[in-house]
C-alpha cells in the first residue's frame, strides 16, 4: 500500500461504491432474461451489444457520483470522460459481458474501480443476479454472497501443468495473440472460455489461476486489478508493464505462477 493510497478515506470511497453497486443491481435486474429487452449493436461488422440496462445502471451510477463526490472524475463505458479536481477517477462499467447479459448467463457484472494517478487501488465486481459481492482494496478482500461474507485469498499453484485458466473469447485478440494465449493453454491443465468479469472474481476467490485476455479497455481490468492485488494475486500486460490502461492483461494467483504464463506469452510475441 502507497503513502497515497493511505491518504485516501478507504471507508468512505468503499460506502460509495456499494451504494453505486445497490444502484446498478437495482437498475439492471428488471432487464435481465426480460422477453422484451432491446439489444443494439455498438460495433459495425462485428457484435458488441448495448442495452437500456447498460446505460440505466451507468446513469444511476453517475447521478451518486455527482452527488455525493462531485469533485471526482468519472470514466465509464458508456458515457465516456468527466473531469475533476480530487484526483480520484471513478471507473465503471455497468455491465462487463454483456454478450452474456444477453443470452441469460449469469457471468456478467458491474465494475467498480477507484483510481489515482498510481493507477487503481479499490475495485467491486459485483454479480446481481446470483447475489455475489467482490471487494479488494488495501487492508480488505472479501466477498458476499448466499452464504454470507468470505475472505478472499488466492490459490498457491506454481505449475503451469497444475492451473486452471480462463479467458472470454476462444480467438483472445489478433491471431498472433490467439497463438500465445494457446501456448499458455496447451500446458494448462484446465482450460475455460466466456466468464467475463467473472473469471477475475474466481481468481480471487481462490477457485482458479490464471486469466489472460487482450483487446482490454482501462475500464474492463481496473477494478479486477485491485481486486485481485488486494487478494494477493498479481496482474500485469504480457510484457510485465502496468495493465490498468487496457490492452492485453496477465491475471494471476501469485508471482511464481505469473512468471512462468509470462515467459511462455513473450516469447511467443517475439
Amino acid at each position: 500500500m502507497t503513502t497515497a493510497h493511505r491518504s485516501h478515506d478507504l471507508a468512505a470511497l468503499d460506502a460509495v461504491a456499494q451504494t453505486l453497486a445497490d444502484a446498478a443491481r437495482a437498475a439492471i435486474l428488471p432487464y435481465f432474461r426480460s422477453s422484451d429487452l432491446v439489444t443494439e449493436n455498438k460495433l459495425a461488422g462485428d457484435f458488441d451489444p448495448v442495452t437500456a440496462a447498460d446505460r440505466a445502471a451507468e446513469q444511476a451510477m453517475r447521478a451518486i457520483l455527482a452527488r455525493d463526490r462531485p469533485d471526482d472524475a468519472i470514466l465509464g463505458e458508456e458515457f465516456g470522460q468527466s473531469a475533476g479536481t480530487s484526483g480520484l477517477t471513478w471507473v465503471l462499467d455497468p455491465i462487463d459481458g454483456t454478450r452474456g447479459f444477453v443470452s441469460g448467463t449469469p457471468t456478467w457484472g458491474v465494475l467498480i474501480a477507484i483510481s489515482d494517478a498510481q493507477g487503481p487501488f479499490y475495485g467491486l465486481v459485483d454479480q446481481p443476479y446470483i447475489g455475489e459481492r467482490f471487494i479488494g482494496a488495501p487492508g480488505k478482500a472479501e466477498m458476499t454472497g448466499p452464504r454470507g461474507p468470505m475472505p478472499l485469498q488466492t490459490r498457491t499453484t506454481t505449475e503451469l501443468a497444475d492451473a486452471i485458466l480462463f479467458t472470454t473469447f476462444p480467438e483472445v485478440g489478433s491471431p498472433q495473440e490467439g497463438a500465445a494465449f494457446r501456448a499458455v493453454a496447451d500446458q494448462a491443465k484446465l482450460t475455460r472460455y466466456g466468464m467475463d468479469c467473472y473469471a477475475y472474481a474466481l481468481l480471487a476467490a481462490g477457485q482458479i489461476d490464471l486469466v489472460v485476455e487482450a483487446a482490454l479497455q482501462p475500464y474492463d481490468i481496473q477494478a479486477p486489478i485491485a481486486l485481485i492485488q488486494a487478494a494477493g494475486g498479481i496482474v500485469t500486460g504480457w510484457d510485465g508493464s502496468p495493465a490498468h490502461m487496457g490492452g492485453r492483461a496477465l491475471a494471476a494467483a501469485n508471482p511464481e505462477i505469473h512468471a512462468k504464463a509470462l515467459t511462455v506469452l513473450r516469447d511467443h510475441l517475439l
